[in-house]
């Protein structure tokens, strides 16, 4: 441990105005809502259920929700058992290098981060057509300029970026608690409305739920919840780690959960089993909206526009945050250039690597724009592939939980450390076979889809590639893969 340590201070710059780690003060509901905000729920309620509602098993969705939750679960157990072994701010790329070796790990590391860069690119112009819209709405003026808004988010998105995760985590929470109040009320309403005896489920059905395209239901379901890494992304900036992040992990879950299953439950209530069935299937991208607005009138409907602008700006945050904490990562480890490891003496956050997130964005904004590219496409391509991408890590993450604590001399049971990953991965397996039978319909356009999962595959090889580069030119630097094992 301490040759490890010797490493590290090494390979990292001495800088007097800066700190040796991340600081914060991140409590459970803190990295919840970080969680949350990353898998904007409102846009889940809007834009997936009745698409999972009218290309997945239908009626069954509300069902399909909990199968993936139960999942998730099961991933979790691994997940928050290993994070006690490996605490630092890695997440996928330090679990995955403790059980399958520094190589695959360090692979997964530029996986993971470009998958989060291809979030990010694709967020932003989707978010200055939404907030466009918006102002659309309110000025009565149409313009075609997404670009501007976009750059407008991202600017705001980099201050905040730059300053104490603690800053973030705050505005984070009103947006996310303004959303699940919404979708609450809206459900309040329906049932109010409906009464008791159209709130039985007597449409559930084992046949309901067979019906349509399980697989196709499961696998946009799992992308609903990916991204609760995060909980362990932010583990040295949380209060107490060994505490609050396998608490926050599940509760993220449980959460998301309640929110997918009973938004799409009181969906099919709203319209009724036939109704629901009819409008997701016609009206896809408007049917959620056009229920809450008939359910709560024109201020629900102006409330929907403005938490849409909120969430996406809630997401494009927790991205950038969590995509910095990663270059933090692999810069401490010496992987990437030392200088990108600096911490704010002042604000306790890898200001550096937030720097370079915010090029990031801003450069490719600024490419979309010249190219004339639509902002839909872009969205849906980009998202897709890191939805495929994330399960691919979740599949590496289980099999090397297995694999670490059978060579382990800690045992904390073998159902965290064997039955519950070994289900899972079994699990995840399934669905990433699903993601690449239908990675078209999962990104919108094969030809892309197929360029953009060639180049997460070259940044795994690549990552491999430089890892056993590392071993024979730089041997201190590839022992510090993975840093702080216990």
């Amino acid at each position: 441990m301490e040759q490890l340590q010797a490493v590290v201070q090494k390979e990292t710059p001495n800088m007097d105005t800066e700190c040796a780690t991340l600081t914060g003060r991140l409590g459970t509901l803190d990295i919840v809502f970080t969680v949350l905000a990353y898998n904007a729920p409102l846009a889940v309620v809007v834009g997936l259920i009745p698409i999972i509602i009218a290309y997945g098993n239908g009626l069954g969705a509300p069902v399909t929700f909990v199968a993936v939750a139960i999942l998730m679960l099961l991933f979790s157990v691994g997940f928050t058992t290993m994070s006690r072994h490996v605490p630092n701010a890695g997440a996928y790329y330090a679990y995955i290098t403790v059980g399958l070796g520094p190589c695959t790990g360090l692979g997964s590391a530029f996986m993971a981060m470009l998958a989060y860069a291809f979030f990010i690119m694709g967020g932003y112009p989707y978010a200055g057509v939404i907030i466009g819209s918006f102002a659309t709405h309110l000025t009565g003026k149409s313009e075609e300029t997404w670009w501007l808004w976009a750059i407008i988010l991202w600017a705001v998105v980099s201050v905040l970026g730059y300053f104490r995760i603690t800053l973030s985590a705050r505005v984070l929470t009103l947006a996310l608690v303004c959303e699940i109040l919404l979708v609450a009320v809206w459900e309040g309403a329906i049932a109010l409305t409906k009464g008791y005896s159209f709130l039985s489920p007597v449409w559930l059905s084992p046949t309901a739920v067979m019906s349509g395209s399980v697989g196709l239901a499961i696998l946009f379901g799992v992308t609903c919840f990916a991204g609760f890494e995060a909980t362990a992304v932010f583990r040295e900036e949380a209060r107490d780690p060994e505490v609050t992040v396998p608490r926050a992990t599940y509760l993220s879950i449980i959460i998301m959960a309640c929110v997918f299953v009973s938004a799409t439950y009181f969906f099919i209530v709203a319209y009724g089993p036939a109704g629901a069935l009819a409008k997701a299937g016609s009206e896809p991208a408007t049917a959620a909206l056009d229920s809450i607005a008939g359910y709560l009138g024109h201020v629900g409907q102006a409330a929907v526009s403005v938490l849409m602008c909120t969430s996406m700006f809630a997401c494009q945050l927790a991205l950038h945050n969590i995509l910095a904490r990663y270059i933090y990562s692999l810069s401490i480890d010496g992987v990437l250039p030392p200088g990108l490891g600096a911490i704010h003496s002042r604000h306790g956050s890898p200001y550096r690597a937030s720097l370079l997130v915010s090029v990031l964005g801003v450069v490719s904004v600024t490419v979309l724009t010249v190219t004339g590219a639509d902002p839909f496409t872009a969205y849906a391509a980009l998202v897709g592939i890191t939805g495929f991408t994330l399960i691919l890590l979740q599949i590496l993450t289980s099999l090397s939980v297995i694999l670490f604590f059978r060579r382990s001399r800690v045992h904390p049971g073998r159902w965290k450390t064997m039955y519950a990953p070994a289900a899972s991965l079994v699990g995840l397996v399934m669905t990433g076979w699903l993601a690449i039978s239908n990675i078209e319909m999962l990104t919108g356009n094969l030809r892309v889809a197929q360029c953009l999962l060639a180049i997460i595959f070259a940044s795994l090889i690549g990552g491999i590639a430089y890892a056993n580069r590392l071993r024979s030119r730089r041997p201190t630097v590839f022992a510090a893969i993975g840093r702080k094992m216990r």
